[in-house]
């Protein structure tokens, strides 16, 4: 299965939770080969997934060594001359770290999409985005910054579901819209909305009456047990069995996505 979704949402929402729930279930039983993307400065999707912080994970984006000798240039430099096209197939099994058949990268800083930033680490940054999105036959499942601007063009014409991460209230409009324009700028065409955090059927309502225009993926509800995973730095339902039904439903449609292209 070739499946590529991008998750974003304003801080606090829960994108990250929502990101490695969702990787968890697609991975589920080993049916697919899923690839978690950590693509927000503030990097703890490893924490959601279970991956030990005890040997800490080096974002791509330091690898200092590997991009010197990949692109042909020292990392922080500017100008100059240095591959555009560096290989970048070998790193997501060189340099990822597997849980529970979900394979995690660590992208660090990603440089903005038209910021026109050229230096060795956007360039190494960029190619391996475009491999993982145009051409690896995995599904890979990226959580993003607040927005999505550090996507290109290219790559982003081939994720097949931006989903934006809200919570119930008022101001979730202002926040999804601000994403939808982010992601239709730069070529996306499903953007569609899930509904995080509802208590009851209010919330739900809440949520579809201040999105009226937004297709709703779905909702996931407020679990303790995802509160309590939170405050302590564990990730929630220790086994892949144990994740509530509504969130393998959510799964279960995005991989229906797949079968419609």
């Amino acid at each position: 299965m070739s499946l590529k979704i991008a998750i974003g949402g304003k801080g606090g929402v829960g994108k990250t939770t929502v990101t490695s729930l969702l990787a968890r279930c697609l991975a589920a039983g080993k049916k697919n080969k899923v690839i978690a993307i950590d693509a927000d400065p503030v990097a703890n999707l490893a924490a959601g997934l279970g991956i030990a912080e005890d040997d800490p994970i080096t974002p791509i984006a330091e690898l200092k060594d590997l991009i010197a000798e990949r692109t042909g240039a020292e990392p922080g430099t500017m100008g100059g001359f240095f591959t555009l096209n560096p290989k970048v197939d070998d790193i997501p099994e060189r340099f990822s770290r597997e849980k529970d058949g979900v394979k995690l990268l660590v992208m660090g800083t990603v440089q903005k999409g038209g910021s026109g930033c050229i230096c060795p680490e956007s360039t190494i940054l960029k190619a391996l985005m475009n491999h993982l999105v145009l051409y690896r036959d995995d599904i890979v499942i990226m959580d993003m910054e607040a927005g999505v601007e550090h996507l290109g063009r290219a790559t982003s014409s081939s994720v097949d579901a931006l989903i934006i991460v809200v919570n119930p209230g008022a101001r979730s409009r202002v926040a999804a819209e601000r994403i939808r324009k982010l992601g239709t700028d730069i070529g996306i065409k499903n953007i569609v909305v899930l509904g995080n955090r509802v208590r009851n059927e209010d919330d739900e309502k809440l949520i579809q009456e201040s999105l009226p225009d937004f297709e709703i993926l779905g909702f996931v509800s407020e679990h303790e047990e995802i509160v309590k995973s939170d405050r302590i730095g564990t990730r929630p339902f220790q086994n892949a069995d144990e994740i509530p039904e509504e969130i393998f439903k959510i799964a279960a449609r995005l991989e229906e996505m797949n079968q419609q292209k």
